[in-house]
């Protein structure tokens, strides 16, 4: 609200004027009965035309540019949260929230849409109000007990539908945050979609979702249910006030207090008094949803981050080395990558392999392992994450192809000028050759309309052209053929000369195209050699990577 201030202002004055010129035509009405049944002139009924005129001018274009204002206000503060709260869910250190992604993306669009409807409410709150007060004045002076009927009533009808209202705002924040677990559900769900065709584990799974989906309808009908009780309460105690005000208008102008044209104006008042009184009702409604909304925006916004990032940077062209490590399967894990050397890391337990890559990628925040990572000589709890990810890449191997084209897969910055480079030593030029449109090709959604091995060179693709100090690759070439494998290898090698890079893999082609290889059992590094050297001398080694 504080920062939009000015729209605020003027929607209210704009809405304000609507109500009032709404209000003016009842009003007008009787004074124009009134005054016709007196004068019978025509001068008289041409000036009644004309005020009509006047006021249904003013009403038709003060909504028109006070609703303009108000949902231009409305849509730009809705974009601004939803952008605040994407940055945070995607910044690169994680906020202890304690939200599932699917979470975090509901609360990013729609509670960012329903907290940004405040600015909307409160103006039409006010002018509704204001509505309200001119019909009470108009009616006070005709007669006070008209102009205290109305007042009295809505103070009744206040009173009584700001205690629904909590009850709506409690129920509300139920829902999203039911309708956010399902949504975090599907995203669970879709991720895991492949794997979970591969071992027939999908019909659990659907079965698991429907669970948490008909958890969300019951409360989804909770709040519908609640809803329908406040808008036919303040429905039903409007009708009774509009109606107490035209018995006691019709009872005041037949016992001769007020005149004619008195009573066409109460009961135009009456009549016209629900809608402002509807809608001054509802408000408060709206207050808690809005209310709901931000507090679970506040969740995201408000929440720490997992670990407090430094502010150096690393110097360019260095090394890598991880000193005494223990996280997960990782027990005192202790080695040292040179500059510019093509290093491969054979795990011979895959858990100890993913350990390691999380934690070089910086998914697990430096304070929450025991001993310390150094890129380019400084430790990577006093870098800050932007320079981490400038200067080292850590390429999953499940990385995600996004909905786009080839280029946009491989270079999605556009800033890369290694894009030919790449494409030919991930052995993707048989797919851009594949397609008329070359690298132009659309992918779909995860790759949708791409083999599993398309995928994986995309992604290497995608690595390699980043061009970064210090690279990292976790199984990069598990779904290609052995003859691609072998030829990935080579030009891997080749085109990351003098560049720092790591592999982590049980792929012999990889394995002997490396400088050296350390062999990591059991968390610790118990052997290292060549690749060809190791096969010769150790029967353990030679069991677990020999295809």
């Amino acid at each position: 609200m504080r920062g939009n201030v000015g729209a605020m202002v003027w929607g209210t004055v704009l809405m304000g004027l609507y109500q009032a010129g709404e209000t003016a035509f009842p009003i007008a009405l009787g004074l124009i009965v009134e005054h016709t049944m007196r004068d019978r002139s025509l001068g008289a009924l041409g000036l009644s035309v004309l005020a009509l005129a006047v006021i249904i001018t003013t009403v038709s274009l003060s909504w028109r540019f006070g609703m303009r204002v108000l949902q231009k206000a409305n849509t730009t503060e809705a974009h601004r949260w939803r952008v605040r709260v994407a940055a945070c869910g995607l910044q690169p250190v994680a906020r202890d929230v304690g939200l599932k992604s699917g979470e975090v993306l509901t609360i990013a669009t729609e509670d960012a849409d329903q907290t940004a409807d405040i600015i909307e409410v409160v103006p039409l709150l006010i002018s509704s109000l204001v509505a309200v007060v001119v019909a009470a004045v108009a009616l006070g002076l005709a007669d006070i007990r008209l102009g205290l009927l109305v007042i009295v009533g809505t103070v009744a009808i206040l009173s009584i539908l700001a205690v629904l209202s909590k009850r709506i705002g409690a129920s509300t924040r139920e829902q999203q945050a039911r309708v956010a677990r399902a949504g975090a559900k599907v995203a669970d769900l879709i991720n895991g979609l492949r794997p979970l065709h591969g071992f027939g584990g999908n019909h659990a799974a659907f079965g698991s979702y429907r669970e948490v989906s008909t958890d969300a309808k019951r409360q989804a009908i909770t709040v519908a249910g609640v809803n329908g009780t406040y808008a036919g309460t303040a429905l039903a105690l409007n009708a009774v006030l509009a109606a107490a005000v035209s018995l006691t208008a019709g009872w005041l102008a037949f016992d001769g207090r007020i005149t004619i044209g008195e009573l066409v104006m109460a009961v135009g008042l009456a009549q016209f008094i629900i809608e402002p009184l509807k809608m001054f009702s509802e408000m408060p409604k709206y207050v808690m949803m809005a209310r709901a909304s931000a507090e679970r925006m506040a969740l995201v916004l408000s929440a720490p981050p997992v670990t407090t990032p430094g502010q150096r940077r690393p110097a360019p062209g260095g090394g890598l080395e991880v000193d005494c490590v223990r996280y997960g399967s990782l027990r005192k894990l202790k080695f040292e990558v040179g500059a510019g050397e093509f290093v491969a890391i054979t795990a011979y337990q895959p858990r100890a392999a993913a350990d390691l890559a999380s934690v070089l990628a910086v998914n697990v925040a430096p304070d929450a392992y025991e001993g310390v990572v150094r890129v380019g000589g400084q430790a990577i709890a006093d870098l800050s994450i932007e320079s981490v990810r400038e200067h080292m890449l850590v390429n999953p191997y499940d990385g995600e192809i996004f909905a786009g084209t080839l280029r946009t897969n491989i270079d999605p910055s556009g800033t890369s000028e290694m894009i030919p480079e790449a494409v030919e030593a991930s052995m993707l030029t048989d797919v851009v050759a594949l397609h008329r449109e070359g690298l132009d090709y659309a992918v779909r959604d995860r790759g949708a309309n791409l083999s599993g091995g398309q995928r994986q060179r995309l992604s290497l693709a995608r690595a390699l052209a980043a061009d970064t100090d210090v690279l990292v690759l976790h199984d990069p070439t598990t779904a290609v053929d052995a003859v691609t494998e072998q030829l990935i290898a080579r030009n891997v090698a080749k085109l990351r000369h003098g560049r720092t890079t790591v592999v982590i893999t049980s792929s012999p082609a990889l394995l002997d195209a490396a400088d050296r290889v350390l062999v990591l059992d059991d968390g610790v590094v118990t052997a290292e050699d060549t690749h060809r050297n190791l096969l010769a001398g150790d029967a353990d080694y030679c069991r677990a990577v020999a295809r």
